[in-house]
């Protein structure tokens, strides 16, 4: 485990007792942090959800009059989904992790658990991910969660005059994990002044505190346990060997978090450290928000910014080229000089600093219909993010001993508290 990891975890379950409602019986199987986060749940532990509901895949035009390069030709239109109930019913958004599809493993299982709750449910993409960075972003540049926020909210007021003459809506709810839940968090803030949604019930699923501080741990994760190039494309390699084994190559996949973390559950590579792992799945995340960022934007840190790449054009020196930048150098070579063309006297420390939830506190202590589910051995979060999400929403916390980073969200306790978070009777 990561010398950084371990006093920040000792730190974190020895912390003073939370003020929330701390889960004392908690049968959830994992122990370790790194397991829970890789392995997840296993299927013995998770909750009875209906296998199949009634999904359907959707595309919606953004952006009107964006030009989308020929390399992203298929990413022209942002996809989401829509899981419609056969009558009235409130309709819940789903907002996932960092860089994670509409469709992501972690958004399947909150879609069929909030549809057995009885409510409508879209799932986006998150706005890190390469189809909203093309289709979706106003900016190019996802990472400062107020611009986020706001292209956020605009998508889904879209999807709502898309859907809104074919289910009958009574309300609206909205639900983040991981980056999501504090996208979730800065999109509710939104909504309070612009008062379009009105949200009955938002729930924030194990998000991180600070987007650049967590992403600093995963970050050290990667340079520490894959120290070189030829370390990552061992690793990868043999991963991608199980891939072929397993996938069906008949349509693209993204390689993603959720890619990573299946194809270990299938068959894990015998000498690799779940350190690594974890590290390489979100280095992969950040290479492809990188590049498509860099493209999008002809920020010309990977790519000349004249330089007009087509779908014949090989793409192997700059991915190579993307796997050496992190989500850091990220937020200071695309993100911050960006931000101070309009704020030219902002530090880079004043915009790490605003752009978290510790810069909404009040609001998020202000607002009871916003509740929060995290866990204690989280890897994104240290002690003091613990005390202050502890702090801000009191008994609206429900905090889990173990779990890891989203490990245990499929967990039957988990997706129990969920439900009845979204029921009826918890509404205004």
């Amino acid at each position: 485990m990561s010398s950084r990891l371990v006093p920040l975890l000792l730190c974190c379950l020895l912390a003073s007792p939370c003020r929330g409602e701390v889960v004392r019986d908690y049968g959830y199987p994992f122990a370790d942090p790194l397991e829970a986060t890789v392995i997840a749940t296993p299927e013995e532990y998770q909750a009875d959800l209906p296998e199949k509901i009634p999904v359907q895949l959707r595309e919606l035009l953004a952006l009107r009059g964006r030009e989308v390069p020929e390399i992203f030709w298929y990413n022209d239109t942002l996809g989401y989904s829509l899981a419609a109930q056969p009558g009235a019913a409130p309709l819940a958004f789903i907002i996932p992790g960092t860089g994670a599809g509409f469709d992501s493993s972690k958004s399947l299982i909150l879609q069929r658990a909030l549809y057995q709750a009885g409510l409508h449910v879209v799932s986006l993409p998150s706005p890190l991910h390469p189809n909203f960075v093309v289709s979706a972003s106003t900016s190019h540049r996802p990472g400062l969660l107020t611009q986020d926020s706001q292209d956020i909210y605009r998508v889904m007021e879209l999807i709502r005059g898309h859907v809104q003459d074919e289910i009958a809506i009574t309300g609206y709810d909205l639900v983040g994990y991981s980056l999501g839940g504090t996208h979730a968090a800065f999109v509710a803030r939104l909504d309070e002044a612009r008062r379009s949604f009105e949200f009955d019930r938002v729930l924030l699923i194990n998000p991180p505190v600070s987007l650049d501080e967590s992403a600093k741990v995963l970050d050290l994760l990667f340079e520490e346990h894959i120290p070189s190039i030829a370390a990552f494309n061992a690793l990868f390699n043999r991963l991608m060997q199980v891939f072929s084994e397993f996938y069906s190559p008949a349509e693209p996949v993204l390689l993603s978090d959720d890619l990573v973390y299946d194809i270990y559950r299938r068959r894990p590579p015998p000498d690799s450290t779940l350190e690594a792992l974890i590290g390489a799945a979100f280095r992969l995340t950040s290479m492809n928000l990188n590049f498509t960022s860099d493209v999008m934007a002809h920020v010309g840190v990977l790519v000349a910014p004249d330089r007009r790449l087509g779908i014949t054009d090989s793409l192997t020196p700059y991915f190579k080229a993307a796997m050496q930048f992190s989500f850091e150098d990220y937020a200071r070579r695309v993100l911050y000089p960006y931000y101070v063309e309009a704020s030219p006297n902002t530090t880079f420390e004043q915009l790490v600093e605003q752009e978290s939830l510790r810069a909404i506190g009040s609001f998020l202590r202000d607002t009871p219909k916003i509740g929060l589910m995290h866990n204690a051995d989280d890897i994104l979060i240290d002690a003091d993010d613990l005390r202050f999400l502890e702090a801000v929403f009191g008994d609206r916390a429900r905090i889990y001993p173990t779990g890891g980073h989203c490990g245990n969200l499929a967990y039957k306790d988990n997706i129990a508290y969920l439900i009845d978070f979204f029921s009826d009777r918890n509404r205004r």
